[in-house]
């Protein structure tokens, strides 16, 4: 594939024709108004029951599918009203991209080595994400250190939210000496510190953020996952005192349609469960975890942000390659960035996670990374990776409908635009209301 086919042929179609500022002014404000009033009438600071939550689904996102907000008259800066980071396209861009090397990180897991692990192609470590609205800052370690400096970072999560972390790792990397990081491991709290900056970067594993019977971060293959919905104080007491949460909870949710349910506590040795449909559970979830943020974030010195549902790739006929073996042996994005595949999801999640947000009290910024990242099945790490702590041998390399890993990504990659994102969204904070209408539908 010739380079000016990469920088040509994989690019969306431009924004339509810009209009005037005064209208695009007005009618910015006029639906963001009606977005408000959808949002607050169905459910979004309210308790949402199944009927209105299928009202709440069918407003607002009658409005954002049907992209009824105006395009921008030019390129916006991050932190303005108007810029929306999350609607864009992919750009392959071999100058700026990868932002570090895998060799030079030698923190990651052997689960995200993909070119260490066998993987010839490299291409899908040099895509960038450019904000159809926005102009996007590139990360740039020695500012975000500045920023950390003193402070606390902690993800919250499952796997994917590792992945995250791991990635942030090898960003930051780049601005200290490695002789002077440290990563320690404490159950299921990893803990990176930066000795020049007073800073720690943490990962915090919790697939459910409630209690579950998969929170041994070691032992968790478990085929029946149990959740305690309404108890996460014992995995909260780690989270106080941090300057920045990051959270996700999703991948998980995916085994089955419903979820079980434990009445009483692990502790106590109870067994009796019940089955709750996969949505509401996830409503339950997140209200409680909703409910912790409000009694416990003091936002003036705490950012709170949750990251939304990371894509899986596991039907190749999704994006018109029947021939395709799950993500296997995919080396590009989706081609044609305004029809999203809409592959390997639960978006009914998506709204959900927008609702609670939408409810709480504290400020909490969603990271949507969903529609960016629904366009990278080459992003994955398939059979170049890890499966129960082993690497793949050349007879499961072969097998990839059984084995390709069609859930976690490469590094350096995906995982790296997620970071420059939150990055931009740290240094330059939204204004919260209209960030929360921008960012919880694609």
């Amino acid at each position: 594939m010739d380079s000016a086919r990469r920088k040509g042929d994989f690019l969306a179609p431009e924004s339509p024709s810009r209009r005037k500022v005064g209208e695009s002014s007005v009618a910015a404000v006029v639906v963001s108004l009606l977005v408000a009033a959808a949002l607050v009438y169905y459910g979004c600071f309210n308790s949402i029951t199944k009927s209105s939550f299928t009202k709440y689904r069918s407003v607002v996102g009658e409005l954002f599918e049907n992209k009824s907000l105006p395009p921008a008259v030019e390129k916006q800066s991050v932190g303005t009203e108007s810029c929306d980071l999350f609607t864009g396209r992919w750009v392959f861009d071999e100058e700026t991209r990868p932002m570090y090397k895998e060799e030079e990180c030698g923190y990651m897991t052997e689960q995200v080595t993909c070119m260490r692990n066998g993987r010839r192609d490299d291409e899908y470590q040099k895509w960038r994400w450019e904000p159809r609205d926005c102009s996007l800052p590139r990360f740039n370690a020695k500012v975000f250190l500045e920023k950390l400096r003193g402070k606390r970072l902690l993800f919250v999560g499952d796997s994917l939210n590792r992945n995250q972390w791991e990635s942030m790792i090898c960003l930051v990397l780049a601005a200290t000496s490695s002789d002077r990081t440290s990563l320690t491991h404490n159950g299921s709290l990893s803990v990176f510190r930066l000795q020049d900056y007073a800073a720690t970067m943490e990962f915090y594993w919790a697939p459910f953020l409630v209690e579950s019977n998969s929170d041994d971060p070691g032992l968790h293959s478990i085929a029946e996952r149990v959740i305690m919905p309404n108890t996460i104080s014992k995995h909260a007491r780690h989270w106080s005192n941090a300057d920045f949460l990051v959270f996700n909870t999703y991948i998980w949710w995916m085994n089955t349609p419903n979820m079980k349910v434990l009445r009483g506590s692990f502790e106590a040795g109870s067994t009796e469960v019940e089955e709750v449909e996969r949505l509401a559970a996830y409503e339950r979830v997140l209200r409680t975890w909703a409910e912790w943020v409000d009694q416990n974030v003091d936002p003036s010195r705490t950012r709170v942000f949750f990251m939304s549902m990371s894509l899986l790739h596991i039907r190749s006929s999704d994006w018109n390659n029947p021939g395709g073996i799950r993500c296997a042996n995919e080396t590009a994005p989706v081609l044609n960035a305004t029809a999203p595949p809409y592959v390997g999801t639960d978006r009914r999640l998506l709204a959900a996670a927008a609702a609670a947000i939408g409810r709480a009290k504290v400020p909490i910024s969603m990271v949507n990374i969903t529609t960016m990242s629904e366009y990278r099945k080459d992003a994955h790490t398939s059979v170049y990776t890890i499966r129960q702590g082993k690497l793949l041998t050349p007879g499961q390399k072969a097998d990839p409908m059984n084995y390709a890993d069609c859930i976690h990504w490469c590094l350096p990659g995906l995982p790296d635009v997620w970071n420059e994102l939150l990055y931009n969204l740290i240094l330059h904070p939204p204004p919260q209301t209209l960030e929360l209408f921008l960012s919880f539908y694609p």
